[in-house]
């Protein structure tokens, strides 16, 4: 039940992920949107998304390329070439652009290179290595997993399933996505389960450790996961694994987490949305119950968009109470733009083959003119 490796596999799921079937709504429902329109079906895996400065920013993965959408929906690249691209961000003044990229091991998943790259005027590159800075310090080494003191009969049970009983924070970096914060960034890592704060020069320091998902196993679990009678009603400790970071116009940092673990109905929708304090670190929980929540954003009245890549669908938390927004196969990205606009991402799957989307959810206070589209 260990996650290593845990969002390297999201590095590499262009097809795979999606094919995880949607389970049932745990949430309440909302007056659904209309028909998603989709501006680009040119896509394969664009884990991020930023709408600044009139332009639609993407991260894709599957095509290891950073760029923006041009007429009719086609890509247009800046970066090309970029192992496992993932997060985007531009900074306030539009001068800059920060993404992610990180370098797996396709057999093992293992994590190898991770970083942040960011771009500037007159052709200046920085990259702030987050796998260097994550083995020189490993943050979360602090944080317990797994089960407290286990009987044999549970170590057994749980070495079998695939991983150890309990073990402390691992070296690990997957830096997945990225938001800008004043005239540094803010990456959240997936592998090291941490934020980091990244200043342009490209100097790394520990802003945040996300903690420890514990969740205690039920008898249906168990069953589910073919462990015997003595793990049930035990407490495991899951790693948190933050998969976006969003700064709030409070200033607060908001973050979600999958957290780690079988990704699916086995134990229920365990997936969060944190509020960080970026001066203390300290994170409070303010939403859960989502099914691979891979990415959030905020909407203009403060109202929270959340991606559920296996429940496949987008849900909202205002109030502090959640409800689904629009259903949404494969949806791995969301973001809001400066008009009120609510926009998404999906991934690209085999079966039933279908490509890598950037839809508009709705159309905000302002309209778009001229653009490809198409109802689906």
């Amino acid at each position: 039940m260990r996650t290593s490796r845990k969002l390297a596999a999201l590095g590499a799921l262009g097809l795979l992920l999606t094919s995880a079937p949607a389970v049932a709504d745990a949430h309440g429902s909302h007056t659904p949107t209309p028909d998603p329109v989709v501006r680009s079906d040119q896509l394969a895996a664009p884990f991020n998304l930023d709408l600044s400065f009139g332009k639609v920013w993407f991260a894709d993965g599957g095509m290891n390329m950073v760029g923006s959408l041009g007429a009719g929906g086609a890509p247009v690249p800046l970066a090309t070439d970029q192992p496992g691209a993932s997060g985007i961000a531009l900074s306030p003044d539009g001068r800059y652009l920060a993404f992610t990229t990180t370098v797996s091991n396709e057999e093992t998943f293992e994590n190898t290179e991770s970083g942040l790259n960011i771009w500037g005027p007159l052709g200046s590159r920085v990259y702030a290595d987050t796998h260097a800075y994550e083995a020189a310090n490993n943050p979360d080494q602090v944080n317990d997993y797994g089960v407290d003191n286990p009987s044999p009969c549970v170590s057994d049970a749980l070495a079998a399933l695939g991983g150890p009983a309990s073990y402390t924070g691992q070296v690990d970096s997957h830096s997945y996505s990225v938001a800008a914060y004043g005239r540094s960034w803010v990456v959240a890592d997936a592998g090291a389960n941490t934020l980091w704060k990244v200043t342009s020069s490209g100097d790394i320091s520990t802003l945040a450790v996300l903690p420890p998902q514990p969740t205690t196993i039920t008898a249906d679990q168990a069953a589910a996961l073919g462990l015997p009678d003595c793990v049930v009603g035990v407490t495991y400790a899951f790693e948190p694994v933050p998969t976006d970071v969003e700064v709030g116009r409070d200033g607060m940092l908001y973050v979600t987490t999958l957290p780690g673990g079988p990704e699916g109905p086995e134990l229920g929708a365990r997936g969060a949305v944190w509020k960080v304090d970026p001066r203390s670190g300290h994170a409070t929980r303010i939403a859960s119950g989502f099914l691979g929540a891979t990415n959030l954003a905020i909407g203009s009245r403060g109202e929270i968009y959340v991606a559920e890549l296996f429940g496949g669908k987008v849900s909202v938390v205002q109030h502090g109470k959640v409800s689904t927004y629009v259903d949404l196969p494969g949806v791995v990205a969301i973001e809001t733009r400066s008009d009120g606009s609510v926009w998404a991402a999906t991934l690209a799957n085999d079966d039933p083959a279908a490509p890598g989307t950037i839809v508009q959810l709705s159309k905000g206070h302002a309209s778009w003119r001229g653009w490809f589209h198409h109802r689906r």
